[in-house]
């Protein structure tokens, strides 16, 4: 059941590179409202007026930051919830935060931005009118092969978020399991670097197998025939 809440929570996409993709109605969101609640809060600082309304929250506080969220949402407070960069609640907290805010009763609303699964989904050659987001892979080999082999028969695209030093590994399960399919790795979008790689597993395999790429990486794989 709701509470009587007058808050408001705003979820605010910030850029996932070029800062000239910052919205100004996220700045405007971030300089004015009461309390800013940021992944990173290095990051987000730069487009936050008063320091002191700034709070970090992310995975391994966000137990404790909820409490307070609730707190502020019941004085009447309008909260604005980033991310590390691009859209929040994409693998991060916030979605939490949400959950939240509705079953207060609060507002919530969003200025929506930059997402780097969608960016990657668009510009990788393959399907888009259906996909699933995988999000990140597990760090232990058996949780994360059987992740994948849960996906095996699935005939949408598939979008993972991959870290630099696992994408060798997780491209070698891909191929055993999926076997050869079209893919695609994007990596540093709207940065100075931004690479879009597109071919196939066994190329990808072949072509990280040597080198580490640097910077944050999407990954998109083809769906199983029909």
């Amino acid at each position: 059941m709701s509470k009587d809440c007058s808050g408001k929570l705003i979820l605010v996409a910030t850029p996932i590179g070029n800062l000239d993709d910052m919205s100004p109605r996220a700045l405007e969101v971030l300089s004015t409202a009461d309390i800013v609640m940021a992944e990173d809060t290095r990051r987000t600082g730069r487009f936050v007026a008063q320091r002191r309304c700034l709070y970090s929250c992310h995975d391994h506080n966000i137990r404790g930051r909820l409490p307070q969220i609730e707190q502020f949402l019941l004085q009447g407070a309008t909260v604005a919830m980033a991310s590390d960069a691009g859209t929040p609640g994409i693998s991060d907290p916030a979605y939490r935060a949400v959950g939240l805010a509705v079953e207060l009763g609060a507002e919530v609303s969003m200025i929506p931005g930059p997402s780097a699964v969608i960016m990657a989904l668009v510009v990788s050659g393959l399907p888009t009118n259906r996909f699933a987001f995988e999000g990140f892979l597990p760090f232990k080999k058996g949780k994360r092969r059987k992740r994948i082999e849960n996906m095996a028969d699935y005939t949408g695209t598939i979008a993972y978020y991959v870290g630099p030093h696992h994408l060798s590994s997780v491209i070698e399960v891909l191929l055993s399991v999926f076997g050869d399919r079209r893919c695609c790795v994007a990596r540093e979008m709207t940065k100075l670097h931004e690479e879009i790689i597109r071919g196939t597993l066994s190329n990808l395999k072949e072509r990280y197998s040597t080198s580490v790429p640097k910077g944050e990486i999407t990954l998109l794989v083809e769906g199983a025939s029909n």
